[in-house]
This record gives C-alpha cells, structure tokens and sequence, in this order.
C-alpha cells in the first residue's frame, strides 16, 4: 500500500480538528491552549510537506522551517509569560487572569 497525497491530507485535517476541539473545549488552561495551537501549526506543516513532495517543489518545505523557527520563538515567549504570571497570580486559569485587561 502506497500513501497518497489524501492520505496525508486527512492525517493534516484530523490534527487540525484535534487542535481545534482542544481550543473550544478548553478555555481554562494556558498550557492547554498553547499545545493545541502548537497541533494546529503541525498540521499546517504536514499539508505544506505533503504538497511540496507531490508537486516536487522544495518552497513548501523550506517555508515549513521558517513556520517552525517562529513556533519555536513563540513558545519560549508564551512560556516565559506563562511562568512570570505564575509567580505574580499563583495560577494559570485564563478565567482569573483579568490583571491584564486595559
């Protein structure tokens, strides 16, 4: 059995659905949040991947490094904020972190 292009296709939409339903279904944990947009930008990967293979086209493949460098940067971030307003508030439930309204 050879995989396709549709195989490849519905493995990148499963983990963006996946992604998604995390987004929906909870709205209270950071880390959570973080993971499943982190899943959303994999599955992105995936269908660039699978494109530039079946086109036989290396930009897809290129552009996918610079998509994980700026994945990469935005979770140190994410994760250094995470970690200062734990000190600050001693939780990371999105519901009580009202401090940061303007």
């Amino acid at each position: 059995m050879t995989l396709t292009l549709g195989h490849f296709l519905s493995l990148g939409a499963i983990l963006f659905a996946l992604s998604v339903v995390g987004i929906f279904l909870n709205r209270k944990n950071l880390i959570v949040l973080m993971m499943a947009i982190e899943l959303m930008l994999l599955a992105v990967n995936t269908n660039f991947v699978a494109f530039s293979h079946y086109l036989g086209d290396m930009n897809g493949q290129i552009f996918v490094f610079f998509v994980l460098t700026v994945a990469a940067a935005e979770s140190a971030i994410g994760l250094a904020i995470l970690v200062l307003l734990f000190r600050n508030k001693s939780n990371i439930n999105v519901d009580e972190l009202d401090s940061l309204k303007g």
